[in-house]
């Protein structure tokens, strides 16, 4: 399974890039191939933030009915997140050790919480919980920003890592494995040039070696095709993915710009580099976001998508990360006054306030026009990006936008969970 982050893609698919070849997009009109998966990534550090609280699912939709958004809860117990839509949840994230290539966690207290989340397959007899390994931060400087190139190129690490990763598995209760390399080639991210090919192997051996096991694991990457991913050539993937977020400031192909980061023209651009490879949309899952990119712009006047911003918008009092907030967190920055605007042709919304605070985010509307749009391109699926970024209402939209009744959950344990969840298990090798 292949996942395309709907996080500000931009990629070269014209003829500038690909020699003129002309790009068949699936449709499927008004089919429902997307409601199939729901993936939704669990952030295990989350517990960690600042502001403390509980995320309560009920009180959550109370405040809802009720209008009143003076609170903002954003940590989230694993028994705390609301089941019944989500099909799979990615717990993030399990780290790689940079020494003996095991599976190591982030740190103590998110390793505590690994068999918590899968204990929830107990309460919902559909659901699959995967471990995501890598993320951002993996790459960043320090000890393990090598790591995944280190492991790519080295048949005896990845050796070291697969039995790592199946005993991990087995013993935490996870279904399958989603790797998240941010990112392969990438020189800013400390990416080689043999990357990508190396990366296919690591991937083709990983998938014959959880074959081996005599279990169902899924595999799943996730693209975001980022700035400077030198691609060698078409039909494989190809120059030039950018991430729009406060990084791309001082990016002479971007500049510091602020865009939707969930641009469904950007999107619809990466998924056509699929398209030329012949991958099967049904293996696709789109991504969403559950959060908000924000800017300080910087002239107030000047307040378009396309305008010049100088930071990272002020850190939410949860997330507390500039550049960042969670959905409960502009809920709030909403009902205390905020101008409220539809990006149209990105198909997102987007949120000004205190003169020079900005937010791009997706609320009910745009993320029916975004699930109406991978039905028409008939994908596997959406995947979101996080549950407990959630204020407890994107979750029910994402749900109504499917037409989807929840799936009912058990109040205690299932009396009986077969051992395969239903992930799709190659009959030949392939990726």
């Amino acid at each position: 399974m292949v996942q395309i982050q709907s996080n500000g893609v931009f990629v070269g698919t014209t003829s500038e890039f690909c020699g003129g070849a002309t790009v068949v997009s699936p449709n499927c009109g008004n089919g429902k191939s997307a409601h199939s998966r729901v993936i939704g990534y669990y952030e295990g550090w989350n517990l960690q933030r600042p502001c403390g609280g509980k995320f309560d699912y009920a009180s959550h939709m109370q405040r809802c009915l009720s209008y009143r958004w003076t609170e903002v809860f954003i940590v989230m117990k694993p028994e705390d997140i609301p089941l019944g839509y989500y099909t799979h949840i990615n717990f993030a994230f399990a780290l790689i050790d940079p020494h003996s290539f095991r599976i190591a966690s982030m740190d103590p207290q998110t390793g505590s919480l690994y068999q918590r989340v899968t204990a929830l397959k107990d309460h919902q007899s559909d659901l699959q919980v995967w471990i995501a390994i890598g993320g951002w931060a993996m790459n960043d400087p320090g000890p393990t920003r090598t790591t995944f190139s280190d492991l790519a190129a080295s048949e005896s690490r990845q050796d070291a890592f697969f039995e790592s990763l199946i005993t991990f598995m087995l013993n935490n209760g996870f279904d399958g494995v989603d790797i998240d390399w941010e990112y392969p080639v990438a020189d800013d991210r400390a990416g080689q040039p043999e990357d990508f090919k190396n990366f296919v192997t690591f991937l083709r051996r990983l998938r014959r070696r959880l074959n081996q096991t005599g279990r169902k694991f899924g595999l799943s990457i996730t693209l975001a095709t980022p700035k400077a991913s030198r691609m060698h050539s078409c039909p494989s993937l190809t120059d030039v993915g950018l991430l729009d977020g406060t990084w791309d400031a001082g990016v002479k192909s971007i500049g510091s710009h602020a865009y939707a980061h969930t641009n469904l023209t950007e999107i619809n651009m990466a998924l056509e580099l699929l398209w030329r490879n012949n991958i099967n949309p049904a293996r696709v899952v789109m991504g969403l976001g559950f959060y908000g990119r924000s800017f300080t712009m910087k002239d107030p006047n000047c307040l378009d998508p396309g305008c010049e911003f100088k930071s990272g918008a002020h850190g939410g009092e949860c997330t507390g990360t500039p550049g960042v907030l969670s959905a409960g967190e502009i809920k709030k920055v909403i009902s205390q006054g905020a101008t409220i605007k539809l990006n149209t042709e990105a198909a997102a919304k987007l949120i000004t306030w205190d003169n020079d605070q900005w937010v791009s985010w997706d609320d009910e509307e745009t993320l029916k026009i975004k699930m109406d749009y991978a039905n028409k391109r008939c994908l596997g699926g959406v995947m979101v990006w996080a549950i407990d970024l959630d204020d407890g209402t994107l979750i029910d939209a994402l749900g109504a936008a499917m037409n989807k009744t929840k799936t009912e959950v058990s109040k205690g344990p299932l009396s009986f969970l077969g051992s395969d969840l239903g992930t799709v298990w190659p009959e030949k090798e392939e990726l």
